[in-house]
């Protein structure tokens, strides 16, 4: 029998001290939802998680980079689609000014209209997206990962021949400039040059139509990149309510 020291109650002592330390913690960490409340709780897990948070932002950053690539392929190809239509329209211009039961006159009428939407190809080509041009023959550079790594959008170049020769200047200009249905020769070579354009503008409309399907798989990958990495950072961080009750109740 022991008289000096009374080791139950220092054990009563310890246990309700370590009993108490871990209800505040358990309350700690309920009232958070963190199972880290400061660092000390899991040193390695907090660094764990703050890379894969600093990760997950950087993939914010690339999810919207793509989806503004996406707008912008979506707004190239809506102008495409246009032109093509007027184009289209021009190539039927001329096969009927080739119509020998046409007068002049008729013609003359022909034109106006080609005029008028060879001016609309021209205008329309010269659009911008956010201050970047539309059509050119830049590449333009998307972020595809968390990395920074990049791959390049080709430039749709509305500047090549094929669509130029379709695009000839004014009557009253230089003959070998101008591009019109005023005459049976020149619907002839009007229509050879609006055929090269609407050949061009389906190639072009082809690679853009590539473009936005790569798009769409790396904004499928990129955000299921980051619900993993959410799922990672909530496994180090987030309490489970359940499990900690039953190790307080333990």
């Amino acid at each position: 029998m022991v008289i000096n020291t009374n080791t139950v109650a220092d054990k009563t002592s310890n246990n309700l001290k370590s009993s108490s330390i871990g209800l505040a913690k358990s309350l700690n960490r309920l009232s958070s939802g963190s199972k880290i409340v400061k660092p000390s709780d899991d040193a390695a897990g907090l660094a764990v998680a703050s890379r894969l948070e600093a990760q997950i932002k950087r993939l914010d950053a690339a999810l919207s980079n793509v989806v503004n690539a996406v707008s912008f392929t979506q707004t190239q190809d809506g102008f495409l689609k246009t032109i093509d239509a007027a184009l289209r329209r021009m190539g039927e211009l001329a096969m009927l000014a080739q119509d020998g039961t046409k007068s002049e006159n008729d013609r003359a009428l022909y034109d106006q209209e080609f005029q008028q939407l060879k001016d609309y190809v021209e205008r329309t080509r010269a659009k911008d997206f956010n201050n970047v041009r539309l059509f050119s023959d830049a590449t333009l550079a998307v972020t595809i990962d968390a990395a920074g790594s990049t791959f390049g959008i080709p430039g749709s170049d509305m500047s090549v021949a094929s669509y130029a020769n379709a695009l000839k200047g004014s009557a009253g200009q230089d003959p070998n400039d101008y591009l019109g249905i005023d005459s049976v020769v020149n619907a002839q070579e009007a229509l050879a040059a609006v055929k090269d354009a609407i050949s061009q503008i389906a190639l072009d409309r082809a690679q853009l139509g590539a473009v936005q399907s790569r798009l769409e798989f790396t904004n499928q990958q990129l955000t299921t990149t980051k619900e993993n990495l959410s799922s990672a950072i909530s496994r180090i961080m987030d309490v489970n309510v359940a499990c900690l009750l039953y190790t307080s109740d333990a």
